[in-house]
């Protein structure tokens, strides 16, 4: 089964670090595309230990806030 789920990216030094936001599960790479790729892989290893009811199974709301200082 596939499943979608929401992957925020950022740049930390010299690293890219993505989060998978369903699932709390983070990696990270050189390349936008390696971060992705081993979030990817990270998430599917996650979902083979979580029972089927108890994955995600709507996206969360993502939105922008302002901070005011």
């Amino acid at each position: 089964m596939m499943y979608k789920f929401t992957a925020s990216i950022v740049k930390e030094g010299a690293w890219y670090v993505a989060h998978a936001v369903e699932y709390d599960v983070t990696s990270q790479g050189k390349t936008i595309r390696e971060a992705q790729k081993n979030l990817q892989e990270a998430v599917e290893l996650y979902l083979e230990d979580v029972p089927k009811k108890q994955i995600a199974r709507e996206s969360p709301l993502i939105t922008v806030l302002d901070a005011h200082l």
